[in-house]
Protein backbone atom coordinates (compact mmCIF):
# COMPACT_ATOMS: atom_id res chain seq x y z
CA UNK A 1 0.00 0.00 0.00
CA UNK A 2 1.24 3.43 -0.82
CA UNK A 3 2.16 5.91 1.31
CA UNK A 4 -0.12 9.43 1.65
CA UNK A 5 2.06 11.01 3.91
CA UNK A 6 -0.96 12.15 5.62
CA UNK A 7 -2.87 13.53 2.29
CA UNK A 8 -6.28 12.39 1.87
CA UNK A 9 -5.92 12.32 -1.58
CA UNK A 10 -2.09 10.83 -2.78
CA UNK A 11 -0.17 11.07 -5.71
CA UNK A 12 -1.43 7.38 -6.84
CA UNK A 13 -5.09 9.12 -6.67
CA UNK A 14 -4.10 12.26 -8.69
CA UNK A 15 -2.55 9.70 -11.67
CA UNK A 16 -5.56 7.91 -11.62
CA UNK A 17 -8.11 10.67 -11.62
CA UNK A 18 -6.03 12.40 -14.03
CA UNK A 19 -6.02 9.66 -17.08
CA UNK A 20 -9.36 9.37 -16.29
CA UNK A 21 -10.12 12.47 -16.67
CA UNK A 22 -11.78 13.05 -13.01
CA UNK A 23 -11.51 15.99 -10.82
CA UNK A 24 -8.41 15.77 -8.83
CA UNK A 25 -9.95 16.54 -5.57
CA UNK A 26 -12.56 14.06 -5.03
CA UNK A 27 -12.93 12.09 -8.42
CA UNK A 28 -15.72 13.09 -10.50
CA UNK A 29 -15.92 13.00 -13.64
CA UNK A 30 -17.00 16.71 -13.83
CA UNK A 31 -14.05 18.35 -15.39
CA UNK A 32 -15.54 18.83 -18.36
CA UNK A 33 -19.13 19.74 -19.89
CA UNK A 34 -18.93 19.17 -23.19
CA UNK A 35 -16.39 18.13 -25.87
CA UNK A 36 -14.26 21.48 -25.72
CA UNK A 37 -15.63 23.08 -22.94
CA UNK A 38 -14.34 22.53 -19.71
CA UNK A 39 -15.95 23.50 -16.55
CA UNK A 40 -14.75 26.08 -14.04
CA UNK A 41 -15.66 24.49 -10.77
CA UNK A 42 -16.02 21.10 -9.83
CA UNK A 43 -19.84 20.98 -9.45
CA UNK A 44 -19.58 17.32 -6.99
CA UNK A 45 -16.76 19.49 -4.55
CA UNK A 46 -16.59 22.81 -5.57
CA UNK A 47 -12.72 23.02 -6.72
CA UNK A 48 -11.58 25.62 -8.88
CA UNK A 49 -9.90 23.97 -12.07
CA UNK A 50 -8.45 27.18 -13.18
CA UNK A 51 -5.48 27.50 -10.59
CA UNK A 52 -4.78 31.35 -12.50
CA UNK A 53 -4.33 33.30 -15.60
CA UNK A 54 -2.90 31.33 -17.93
CA UNK A 55 -2.68 28.17 -16.16
CA UNK A 56 -3.55 25.86 -19.08
CA UNK A 57 -0.72 27.40 -21.16
CA UNK A 58 1.04 24.10 -20.41
CA UNK A 59 -1.61 21.82 -21.56
CA UNK A 60 -1.37 23.87 -24.48
CA UNK A 61 2.36 23.03 -24.60
CA UNK A 62 1.58 19.44 -24.05
CA UNK A 63 -0.81 19.40 -27.01
CA UNK A 64 1.84 21.12 -29.45
CA UNK A 65 4.53 18.51 -28.38
CA UNK A 66 1.98 15.72 -28.86
CA UNK A 67 0.53 16.60 -32.18
CA UNK A 68 4.54 17.69 -33.99
CA UNK A 69 6.39 14.16 -32.43
CA UNK A 70 3.66 11.94 -32.90
CA UNK A 71 1.97 12.91 -36.02
CA UNK A 72 3.51 15.96 -38.16
CA UNK A 73 7.04 14.88 -37.70
CA UNK A 74 6.29 10.92 -38.74
CA UNK A 75 4.65 12.75 -41.89
CA UNK A 76 7.79 15.13 -42.69
CA UNK A 77 9.97 11.76 -42.30
CA UNK A 78 7.88 10.14 -44.75
CA UNK A 79 8.03 13.01 -46.98
CA UNK A 80 11.69 13.35 -46.96
CA UNK A 81 12.19 9.33 -47.07
CA UNK A 82 10.42 10.11 -50.55
CA UNK A 83 7.65 7.41 -49.11
CA UNK A 84 4.82 9.93 -50.04
CA UNK A 85 4.55 13.12 -52.00
CA UNK A 86 4.55 16.74 -51.01
CA UNK A 87 1.47 17.40 -52.05
CA UNK A 88 0.11 14.98 -49.10
CA UNK A 89 2.30 15.35 -46.68
CA UNK A 90 1.35 18.77 -46.80
CA UNK A 91 -2.52 18.18 -46.85
CA UNK A 92 -1.82 15.67 -43.98
CA UNK A 93 0.14 17.88 -41.77
CA UNK A 94 -2.13 21.02 -42.37
CA UNK A 95 -5.23 18.15 -41.37
CA UNK A 96 -3.16 16.76 -38.34
CA UNK A 97 -2.32 19.87 -37.19
CA UNK A 98 -6.33 21.08 -37.11
CA UNK A 99 -7.50 17.39 -36.00
CA UNK A 100 -5.11 16.75 -33.56
CA UNK A 101 -4.79 19.45 -30.66
CA UNK A 102 -9.32 18.80 -31.02
CA UNK A 103 -8.71 15.10 -30.18
CA UNK A 104 -6.29 15.52 -27.87
CA UNK A 105 -7.55 18.57 -25.92
CA UNK A 106 -9.48 16.96 -22.73
CA UNK A 107 -6.91 14.70 -22.45
CA UNK A 108 -4.27 18.02 -22.44
CA UNK A 109 -6.23 19.45 -20.00
CA UNK A 110 -6.43 16.86 -17.50
CA UNK A 111 -3.48 15.68 -17.88
CA UNK A 112 -1.97 19.36 -17.12
CA UNK A 113 -3.89 19.28 -14.22
CA UNK A 114 -2.62 16.54 -12.98
CA UNK A 115 0.87 16.98 -13.46
CA UNK A 116 0.60 19.98 -11.33
CA UNK A 117 -1.50 18.36 -8.48
CA UNK A 118 1.39 15.48 -8.32
CA UNK A 119 3.89 17.69 -7.87
CA UNK A 120 1.93 20.05 -5.15
CA UNK A 121 -0.64 17.61 -3.55
CA UNK A 122 -1.43 19.61 -0.78
CA UNK A 123 -2.79 22.16 -3.23
CA UNK A 124 -5.85 20.17 -3.57
CA UNK A 125 -8.29 21.38 -0.90
CA UNK A 126 -9.29 17.43 0.10
CA UNK A 127 -5.14 17.81 1.35
CA UNK A 128 -5.11 20.86 2.75
CA UNK A 129 -5.10 20.68 6.55
CA UNK A 130 -8.04 22.28 8.26
CA UNK A 131 -9.96 23.23 4.81
CA UNK A 132 -13.08 22.55 3.42
CA UNK A 133 -13.62 19.47 1.37
CA UNK A 134 -16.33 21.08 -0.18
CA UNK A 135 -14.61 24.75 -0.77
CA UNK A 136 -11.78 25.78 -2.62
CA UNK A 137 -10.75 29.20 -1.61
CA UNK A 138 -7.67 29.79 -4.06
Amino acid sequence: MAQNYGLEVGKRDILRRGIRNCCPNCGGKTLFRGRLSMNERCSRCGMTFERGEGFFLGSMSINYIATVLAYLLPVLLLALAGLISARLAIVLAVFGAIAIPILLYRCSRSWWLMAYFYFLPHELPANRAGASRHEDEA
